[in-house]
């Protein structure tokens, strides 16, 4: 196949967190692989000046609003799209947030706010877009974000961690499930990753988070969204035809699950 494989021209492509970090560069580099790339984020001007970034690179780009954790919103978002540009080829489900605390001072909102947007989220966003591709009969690709957490012990982030893991068992369910419709479904888990929420997080923790888990990799270093991008990218293209149901992991060698 070459590298004609992986050129996305033609397809239409939604990228939901797609305001910043690695939802970000997911849509920069679908759109510059030649998609169409319809960017979706809570943070509505964020989603716009990616947009404009895809505009001002030559690609073509669309910004949506949108709360993953709605599912009457993320339906409206996915028939947007559809209506705009046509059948939806490749749907990466970036969207996510971060929260840590002990178990024994995690209360029932801290879960329910991360579970909705970080599992339920995904599985609306990978429904809509699947049964778009199913109605318009083309074969596509959904693409979840999982995490290196689901392959540690990850102390302090129960709610983070146990929804990502959930992600994990949706992306084997549904891989199964959709392979006879021409659909594959693969989760990208990477390590720490040089982003606004993990920049959040380790200013709270006083930079340490980012030092300890670059001391932890093989690589002696942690990621940037670009680098996970790219690992999007090969799973929402044609270069992984024959991958589904996987879990694609980079994470500097922080983990080495068989």
């Amino acid at each position: 196949m070459g590298l004609a494989a992986y050129d996305l021209t033609g397809r239409t492509a939604l990228v939901t967190g797609a305001a910043s970090g690695i939802g970000r560069a997911t849509a920069r580099l679908l759109a510059e692989a030649g998609a169409r790339v319809h960017c979706a984020d809570l943070d509505a001007p964020g989603a716009e000046r990616t947009a404009a970034l895809i505009a001002e690179a030559g690609g073509a780009a669309r910004a949506h609003p949108l709360d993953v954790a709605d599912p009457a919103a993320v339906a409206r978002t996915v028939a947007t799209a559809v209506d705009a540009d046509g059948p939806l080829h490749i749907a990466a489900a970036v969207a996510g947030v971060l929260h840590r605390s002990p178990v024994l001072e995690t209360d029932d909102a801290d879960l329910e706010r991360v579970l909705a947007v970080n599992f339920r989220g995904v599985l609306y966003t990978c429904r809509e877009a699947a049964r778009s591709m199913i109605a318009a009969g083309v074969p596509g690709s959904l693409v979840t974000m999982a995490s290196g957490a689901v392959d540690s012990d990850a102390p302090g982030l129960l709610c983070y961690s146990a929804s990502k893991a959930a992600v994990v068992q949706l992306t084997k369910v549904l891989a199964a499930e959709m392979g006879s419709h021409g659909i594959r479904v693969n989760a990208v888990a990477p390590g720490w990753v040089r982003t606004p929420m993990t920049e959040r997080a380790q200013a709270a923790a006083q930079r340490r988070t980012e030092d300890a888990m670059a001391r932890l990799a093989p690589l002696g270093r942690v990621g940037e969204p670009e680098e996970v991008a790219h690992a999007v990218l090969y799973l929402a293209s044609d270069a992984s035809a024959f991958t589904t149901g996987q879990i694609l992991r980079p994470n500097g060698g922080v983990a080495m699950p068989w």
